[in-house]
């Protein structure tokens, strides 16, 4: 929508503060002035409409009524959210069990959605090919600390503390291993998350507590004193997560008895950790020897 704005030159600016009105330009808007026709806009080009790396256009999947995300905390003019995270893309041969698999659950228990997309599973349950797309082929993220509200006066020294503390880190493989269901602080979500109970954990664990000092630094609150690293597939309204649980182990227990049990989903190499302040996002470390 952004690039759309740009495309016709539009005059918003990132500040909560509106321009003044035409009024108060100094043009003179009386009658006298001679009338003009205002012509259509032309249609914008549709690299900008639907963009190389987008998911296309998924309005047909929102039915009426959908449930809409709350935001974690009230929005404050001058205020930023900030976001420390490890980007994860999940590779190509997992996808397709991935699906099946949150297809089964979601036929069990209806209401589940993709996440961020906010995309009811059941209707991309009909074509596989763009469930694994729209499910499955974007980034997700590894949180190493909370989701929290910073001032535009913090936002250099957490990035330069960040980099300082994260600059050289060592290349490492990360294992999702193991269903995990999670409900948010105010129990308005149920997640069904992939979590990270083997290789990687040591090293996650570490870069959180380095975020977790930053924070303290800042008067920011810590990260979950007992942190679970994961990433979130999908998501349902409300605390569920007792019916969710029940689901997730009964399917499990059934792929158990149809083929031989996992050692992990998938793995994926750790590619650097990234820091989102409002729209911007920082890239926080460089590796060893590279």
């Amino acid at each position: 929508m952004e690039a759309l704005l740009a495309s016709y030159g539009d005059s918003s600016s990132d500040s909560d503060t509106e321009r003044g009105n035409p009024s108060n330009s100094g043009i003179n808007s009386s009658s006298s002035q001679p009338e003009t026709t205002n012509l259509p806009l032309p249609p914008p080009p549709l690299s900008l409409v639907n963009p190389p790396n987008s998911l296309g256009s998924i309005d047909h999947h929102l039915p009426t009524g959908q449930p809409s995300r709350v935001r974690n905390f009230p929005h404050v003019e001058g205020n930023y959210a900030l976001h420390v995270y490890i980007p994860v893309l999940i590779p190509l041969a997992p996808k397709k069990e991935l699906a099946q698999f949150l297809k089964r659950v979601s036929s069990i228990l209806p209401g589940i959605y993709v996440v961020d997309v906010d995309v009811p599973f059941t209707s991309l349950c009909k074509d596989d090919s763009e469930l694994e797309q729209v499910a499955f082929g974007r980034e997700f993220h590894i949180s190493l600390g909370r989701t929290v509200p910073i001032r535009v006066h913090q936002i250099d020294s957490i990035v330069a503390m960040l980099r300082q503390r994260l600059q050289s880190q060592r290349r490492y493989w990360i294992d999702f291993s193991k269903w995990e269901v999670f409900v948010n602080d105010d129990c308005t979500r149920t997640f069904l998350s992939l979590e990270v109970t083997t290789g990687g954990l040591l090293e996650i664990t570490k870069q959180i507590q380095v975020v977790n000092e930053v924070y303290r630094l800042h008067n920011l609150p810590e990260f979950y004193k007992d942190p679970r690293p994961h990433i979130s597939l999908a998501w349902l309204l409300g605390d569920v997560s007792s019916s969710l649980k029940r689901v997730v182990v009964e399917e499990m227990k059934r792929l158990s008895v149809e083929s031989s049990l996992h050692k992990h989903f998938f793995s994926c190499k750790f590619g650097g950790i990234h820091c989102k302040i409002g729209k911007k996002t920082y890239k926080i470390c460089k590796f060893s020897g590279e």
